[in-house]
């Protein structure tokens, strides 16, 4: 998966170029920000991202999560989010959540709101 990495000073217009590019090859990537401003201009460039794809048939979905990472030789805390075409599929009628997604869930999808987030509603 392809890792984008936003920082305080990245313009959301150029996040959700490169997200909206990146998931059109690929169906996936990865965002990583560290710190609040980082963080702050990487979900703005998401739903930009979502608007732009949306226009072309692609649903953008997100799942955040943390992650650390090594800066000069000092332990710091990312923020990471994992984007991806809801419908993106390698094989016919499979979609591909990428691994993190189940992680903490016994290998079952998470149930929101009554709405559970797999390939049967699709």
């Amino acid at each position: 998966m392809e890792i984008l990495k936003v920082s305080a000073g990245s313009s959301p217009k150029s996040v959700a170029g490169a997200i909206a590019n990146v998931v059109r090859k690929n169906g996936e990537t990865e965002l990583r920000a560290v710190g609040a401003g980082a963080s702050n201009q990487a979900v703005k460039g998401i739903a930009v991202a979502r608007s732009y794809l949306a226009a072309v048939g692609i649903e953008l979905v997100c799942f955040p999560a943390f992650e650390t990472v090594l800066i000069n030789g000092e332990e710091r805390t990312a923020m990471k989010f994992i984007c991806f075409d809801r419908y993106y599929t390698e094989a016919e009628g499979s979609l591909v959540l990428p691994d993190e997604y189940y992680e903490g869930q016994g290998g079952q999808p998470a149930e929101t709101d009554g709405y559970y987030f797999d390939e049967t509603n699709r």
